[in-house]
């Protein structure tokens, strides 16, 4: 579909996690009504939309409601069955394509296709059965076995030191389609956050540097703290990628950076993304409006960054009196909040989990120095382990 989606019209949105409750504000800003679908009463942005449908994904009535209301529909998680995507499309304009979403739910289509358009990435072999989990070439160990599908935030993957090790990770993901990915000598991780029209016409944000903790990312730190052309070459790779695939739509390409001064493409998520949070604070626009401008057809908003900012994930452990006490308590936000120039968004989520992204907080300043410090202070009043890592 071509055209403007003006606002007051209706915007769908399939999923109802803290992204979608963010895209539900940023549309709203503009003047849309946004409906989700998700099947939790209590979703985060089911709670904040302008209209809840309450189902699964594919329940055929729910969709059906959806795209009688709707001008245009969008997602907030990779995981959303495609085909809930392409019945959409039938019938409103949807951002991103359900081909797109479709290559990157899946680990093997997803290095295949970044493969076939010539992107680099970590040596990796694909585990379809126990035969090819019992055969692994050496050079793919040390490595990481990945599930191929459904595997986030450090779920479904499993360091291995030995081809044993490799096949027990095999079994113990029940034997299902893995890949196997060597391990690299990093240097850090990186991200970049790409807006792309149905005209072709593409922005990006600036690199990220995110460090994680448990296989979840802690803290992403913007500009990232590597060379102005290595920077360049990141935003480079995550543009190309979006055009390989015909992307319509705001993607995530993140990437590992080798010792030895390598970029490797690691994953691709279809959607805006936790490393992308600090745009809404310290960008012009933010990725959220970003996505809204794409499925509305309006033009591009500037992506240039007001001022350094390191963004720190709160997770539902700060609720927590200590790392062995079941008693949960609300957190010390005046800690937070003290800092004048410290940003705190909480997610709306009635239950804190261990491990559970519950907000975050980013800091900003007028250099990345003071940015840190900031986060390394807020991460020590609140109990978050690694301020001294930063």
């Amino acid at each position: 579909m071509t055209g403007t989606i003006a606002p007051g019209a209706w915007l769908g949105l399939l999923g109802g996690g803290q992204l979608g409750r963010m895209f539900c504000t940023a549309a709203q800003s503009l003047g849309y009504r946004v409906a989700v679908l998700d099947p939790d009463a209590e979703s985060p942005a089911g709670t904040v939309a302008d209209r809840h449908i309450r189902a699964d994904f594919l329940d055929s009535a729910a969709l059906a409601e959806l795209s009688r209301l709707v001008s245009g529909a969008t997602t907030e998680f990779e995981n959303v069955p495609a085909a809930a995507l392409e019945y959409l499309a039938q019938r409103a304009r949807v951002t991103p394509p359900a081909a797109c979403v479709a290559i990157a739910q899946d680990r093997i289509r997803e290095k295949a296709f970044l493969d076939a358009h010539r992107f680099a990435v970590a040596p990796y072999a694909v585990l379809r059965d126990e035969a090819e989990a019992q055969a692994v070439a050496g050079h793919l160990i040390p490595g990481i076995v990945k599930s191929a599908r459904f595997g986030y935030d450090g779920k479904g993957q499993a360091r291995v030191r030995s081809a044993s090790e490799v096949a027990a990770a095999f079994a113990a993901m029940g034997g299902q389609a893995c890949v196997l990915e060597a391990l690299i000598d990093l240097a850090c991780e990186v991200s970049v956050i790409v807006a792309r029209t149905e005209h072709g016409d593409t922005v990006s944000w600036p690199v990220a540097e995110n460090r994680h903790r448990d296989g979840i990312l802690d803290v992403s730190i913007v500009p990232a703290r590597v060379t102005p052309a290595l920077a360049g070459a990141a935003r480079q790779i995550a543009i190309g990628i979006a055009s390989a695939l015909d992307y319509r739509g705001v993607l995530c390409v993140e990437l590992f950076v080798s010792r030895d001064g390598r970029l490797l493409a690691n994953e691709m998520a279809p959607r805006p993304h936790n490393s992308g949070h600090f745009t809404i604070d310290a960008c012009v626009t933010s990725q959220f409006e970003q996505q809204v401008r794409v499925l509305a057809g309006l033009p591009l908003g500037d992506t240039r960054q007001h001022e350094p900012a390191v963004m720190v994930n709160l997770l539902g452990d700060v609720w927590y009196a200590d790392p062995h006490s079941a008693t949960v308590r609300e957190p010390d936000w005046r800690a937070v909040l003290r800092h004048p120039q410290a940003k705190l968004h909480l997610y709306g989520k009635r239950q804190a989990r261990r491990g559970r992204k519950m907000g975050h907080v980013t800091c900003l300043a007028p250099t990345l120095d003071e940015a840190l410090d900031t986060a390394r202070a807020i991460k020590r009043d609140l109990g978050i382990p690694g301020s001294g890592a930063l």
